[in-house]
């Protein structure tokens, strides 16, 4: 390294060129890369779904499911598998091992599918396989409504997704709202039954003449003919006029019997925003594309679209993404800035304005060299990166801070300006190199955090494993070189002396005179600091509770609603919450339950999407919660439960309860004896379970004896079942208007669909004539089935549910556990803890695991720095000195101990609290290598470093104090905010680090001189006893 420094000084000029061209290709990285608000996660998830419309729960868990999860298993990295066999679909959700490839995962599952097709039922759909991953959630969400005719919007709507989908950064676009067009014959029961018509022959005679036939060509040497049967349907009236039975001379066609119609599927439920029907758009962006430039993109397509369908049709954002990645991006840029600022102003008080310059050159030249290695490595600017260079703005600045401090000493001894900075370079290389590489070797465990919050939190190891690689280089290369140039000049009035005030010189005198007095008075106050943290039973939470711009509320309702009651319970408590003040837009929409995907609520009909106005403007948002809960719990005939947004890495709702078995009886029972329990310790709101639902079904009893003396088949008389229900798809048909196939389905007329129409249907025989169902069947009314939950292969029901405001989850489910212990629960039942708990517990496990690696990586550094176990042990002491500074933080302040951030930060500051520890033992040998005592070499130790060690610790703590006070700095604004979102992510880390460092540093400057004397003094008693014997 010197010959490398020596060489750096000989070639000036080929340094400032290359130091130039690092700011022009960091400054041009800096705006070419890709910026965004949240990390870009990928989930490790698929999601495998089969619809077969009609089937019950059992027999989907029994034809669907099984099957498929007998195939799945083997799927290699598969962590957990999840299946719900519902009415009319069965799904499997599979979670594999954190770190798995997810490209080769979806082809195994793909393949694992394949296989298993054979084994279900030949009139299931297909399978569909998706991927699931954060980026692929909207960035934009989009709402069309006014006065227009439904078919009209939902046409436009398709045009404006297909020129979205066309742009290079958006890599799809869902339409909410879309209903499936069809074409519908809707028969008159009554002139089917009298014209003698056989549904299953109407059916075969449409498939038959509704046919593509490629007849071929005659050659007949004279020339070649080619013949062509036109037999496609080509119109709707190519349908209406098609005869489908010929009776006494005459055609019957199919426009006697029936009404002929383009429409749309039957509405399960409707979207409505701001308490008007609307479709709604969601785009979503490609992974890693930009996404402040794809929502322009998507925006200036939308605005320009929807004039264009009727001047009435307004659009309604209700989520752009863009707009969050730019406040956030500003607010947490200004406070780099605003870091950087505190820094420079630190340094130029204590350093001289010279000084000043070249550690403010220092600063944004690291930044720039890490933003470009992170952007070659195909990162974007998120909030992850930028919190982590303000966390490293004032940890970088120490290497330059300790070379330009020793040569201001050196130039105060006569050296001229290029020598001192060049001995000051060479001198202090190896333990700016070595505290260095100690807080790299903390970080670097870190890279390999599993799981999803390992996905969202690897963007800071790197980035400050990049930033502090590139300080190297600057304190080392760069501003030595340039200290050489525009330095401080050799000033030969200057004084030599060890600057320390001289309370500092009395205490630390004392503090090597009576060591053990010392120490014993540093583990007091350690032990006084986990004493009252563990007194005062703050407890633990998982990750910050961050101010949402948004909430959702779950409509939950229980019996066979039809889609208009659904609807109605949707809107009225819509209409309960539309006069909500703080509350900028509301996104409703009723559906069939279950229809919401796998993640929602069995009982789940509809959902309310609350965007709240900015979060200056109105009240926290547990305010607007609870006020929005106190308006809806009045209303009759359903439950409500409201989720605010969830942010950051983490399961949706912080508690959740798995109880596993056999039989679905017992596990519902445990499943009340659960929730019951959760109510009788109190705390827990939104209380949401999977236990089936209570409805009735009605179960055709047929004697099959009766029905084949009669000539009725059970195909026939489920034919008419399906005529009388959802229909029965015949044919299909593609009009010129429309880039999409039509199915056409055939049914009964709507007001020949209802029950007492059921009660009466006549079933076609085999001789043409019309049996009652009554002769052979019987209707009966039966206790309707519910969802069939699978866990890993076994029958499962869950509970889940929030938390009182100011409630801690983990507090709660201790409570909950004890409860289970105290008095278990009846039945063969294995109960599970998830949500938080589960996150809490995995979180725990890998910090520690990183926490111990992150120990020895710095033991084996500092071994071979120092070459002296007992030195080694010294330096490492400061970790424990943090972190009792970390404890006595959050006991003063009342907050718990975060198992993300705070842990994060206990480990960000065993590499930082070192450092200095590195750089005051170094100087300590150095006076011991020059004949100095212990006693006299740790006190100037002491004195020569007081400034760097101080001036250090201030550029990291100062830096880190806006984001203690959740302050953002507004520098073009000279504003100061207070409470900011974006502030709120980083609070507990920035907090741990800044308390820590605060309480390592002043016991740091006293103990560590303190335990170097102690030391050497039982070396010597040792050496003495050794040689006496």
């Amino acid at each position: 390294m010197i010959r490398i420094i020596e060489a750096a000084f000989s070639r000036t000029s080929a340094v400032l060129v290359a130091m130039i061209m690092l700011f022009v290709i960091g400054i041009s990285s800096y705006f070419s890369i890709p910026k965004e608000a949240k990390p870009d996660i990928d989930i490790p998830v698929a999601y495998v779904s089969v619809p077969y419309d009609g089937i019950s729960p059992e027999d989907a868990e029994r034809l669907l499911v099984k099957p498929l999860e007998k195939h799945l298993r083997s799927v290699e990295g598969l962590d957990k598998m999840i299946s719900v066999s519902a009415e009319g679909y069965g799904s499997i959700s599979l979670e594999f091992a954190a770190g798995e490839n997810i490209d080769n995962a979806i082809a195994d599952v793909r393949k694992a599918v394949d296989d298993a097709k054979p084994d279900l039922p030949p009139d299931a759909d297909d399978p569909k396989i998706v991927e699931v991953s954060l980026s692929l959630f909207p960035v934009l969400t989009a709402a069309l409504y006014g006065p227009v005719p439904e078919r009209e919007m939902v046409q436009a709507a398709r045009k404006i997704k297909d020129r979205l989908e066309a742009l290079p950064g958006i890599l799809e676009v869902d339409i909410a709202g879309d209903r499936k067009e069809i074409l519908e014959i809707l028969v008159d029961a009554s002139a089917m039954e009298s014209y003698g018509l056989d549904p299953a022959a109407v059916i075969q005679l449409v498939r038959s003449n509704n046919q593509l036939v490629t007849a071929g060509a005659i050659d007949d040497g004279g020339g070649r003919l080619v013949v062509k049967v036109p037999g496609v349907l080509e119109s709707v009236d190519d349908l209406i006029n098609m005869p489908i039975k010929a009776k006494n001379g005459n055609s019957i066609r199919f426009g006697d019997v029936a009404v002929v119609r383009r429409t749309f599927q039957q509405a399960q439920g409707w979207s409505r925003v701001n308490g008007e029907k609307a479709i709604v758009l969601e785009v979503r962006k490609r992974v890693g594309s930009n996404v402040i430039e794809a929502v322009e993109a998507a925006r200036a397509i939308i605005d320009a679209a929807a004039p264009q369908i009727s001047p009435e049709v307004k659009v309604s954002y209700l989520f752009d993404d863009s707009k969050e990645v730019r406040r956030m991006l500003s607010d947490l840029g200004n406070n780099v800035g605003a870091a950087v600022i505190i820094v420079m102003v630190v340094v130029l008080a204590t350093l001289g304005l010279r000084n000043a310059t070249l550690v403010g050159l220092a600063i944004p030249g690291s930044f720039f060299v890490g933003i470009t290695a992170l952007n070659m490595l195909g990162i974007t600017m998120n909030i992850v990166v930028l919190f982590s260079l303000i966390l490293v703005a004032g940890m970088l600045v120490d290497g330059v801070v300790v070379t330009t401090e020793y040569a201001d000493r050196q130039i105060a001894m006569g050296a001229s300006r290029r020598d001192a900075y060049k001995k000051g370079a060479q001198r202090m290389a190896w333990p700016i190199i070595s505290s260095t590489i100690t807080t790299l070797m903390v970080f670097m465990p870190l890279l390999f955090w599993p799981g999803i919050v390992g996905q969202f939190m690897q963007y800071l190891p790197m980035t400050v494993i990049a930033v502090l690689t590139a300080s190297l280089l600057m304190a080392l290369i760069f501003v030595p070189v340039l200290g050489g140039l525009i330095g401080k000049r050799q000033n030969f009035q200057m004084a030599v002396s060890a600057t320390a005030p001289r309370f500092y010189r009395a205490v630390l005198k004392f503090a090597i005179r009576r060591p053990a007095i010392v120490m014993i008075a540093v583990i007091g106050c350690m032990g006084a600091s986990f004493f009252g943290y563990a007194s005062a039973g703050l407890g633990v939470s998982f990750f910050p509770d961050i101010e949402p711009d948004q909430a959702q509320v779950q409509v939950l309702a229980r019996g066979d609603l039809s889609a208009k009651e659904r609807d109605a319970l949707v809107k009225a408590a819509e209409d309960s919450i539309l006069t909500q003040q703080g509350i900028r837009d509301f996104y409703g929409k009723s559906f069939r339950p279950g229809g919401s995907g796998n993640q929602a609520p069995r009982d789940s009909i509809g959902t309310i999407r609350t965007v709240f106005a900015d979060w200056q403007n109105r009240e926290k948002a547990a305010v607007l919660i609870d006020q929005m809960r106190e308006r809806v719990t009045s209303l009759a005939g359903a439950q409500f439960s409201i989720q605010k947004q969830q942010q950051g890495p983490g399961s949706a709702q912080p508690i959740r309860i798995d109880i596993v078995g056999a039989s679905l009886i017992e596990i519902g029972n445990a499943t009340s004896e659960i929730v019951s329990r959760m109510r009788d310790i109190g705390g827990f709101v939104d209380v949401s379970d999977s236990r089936p639902l209570p409805g009735t079904e009605w179960s055709l009893v047929t004697d099959r004896d009766a029905a084949s003396r009669h000539g009725v088949s059970i195909s026939g008389l489920g034919m008419m079942i399906k005529m009388l229900t959802r229909g029965v798809q015949i044919s299909d048909y593609r009009p010129d208007d429309s880039e999409d196939e039509l199915d056409v389905v055939m049914r009964f007329m709507g007001d020949q669909r209802n029950l007492d129409r059921l009660k009466e249907l006549r079933v076609p025989t085999n001789d043409g004539s019309y049996v009652p169902l009554s002769v052979f069947a019987n209707l009966e009314p039966q206790v309707k089935g519910g969802n069939i939950e699978r866990k890993d292969g076994q029958r499962y029901m869950y509970v889940q549910s929030n938390v009182e405001t100011g409630r801690l989850p983990a507090n709660l489910i201790a409570k909950l556990r004890q409860s289970l212990v105290e008095k278990p629960i009846l039945g063969d039942v294995d109960i599970q803890f998830g949500g938080e708990d589960e996150d809490i517990a995995e979180t725990r496990a890998f910090l520690g695991k990183a926490f111990g690696i992150s120990i020895l990586l710095m033991l084996i550094v500092l071994m071979i720095q120092f070459n002296s176990g007992w030195q080694a042990i010294v330096t490492m002491s400061a970790i424990i000195l943090s972190t009792g500074g970390v404890f006595l933080g959050l006991w003063i302040s009342d907050r718990p101990f975060g198992i993300v951030m705070s842990g994060l930060g206990v480990i960000a500051l065993a590499g930082i609290v070192v450092n200095n520890n590195i750089v005051l033992i170094d100087t300590f040998n150095e006076y011991r290598k020059r004949g100095y005592g212990a006693g006299h070499a740790a006190f100037r130790s002491g004195l020569v470093r007081f400034r760097p060690v101080i001036l250090t610790a201030i550029t990291t703590i100062l830096g880190l104090v806006p984001m203690v006070f959740e302050m953002t700095i507004l520098l073009v604004e000279r504003q100061i905010l207070f409470g900011a979102p974006s502030s709120q992510w980083w609070t507990q880390l920035s907090s741990t680090i800044a308390g820590g460092l605060t309480f390592a540093t002043i016991l740091t400057l006293l103990a560590t001189p303190a335990m170097l004397v102690l030391g050497s003094f039982v070396a010597m008693k040792l050496r003495g006893r050794t040689a006496a014997a």
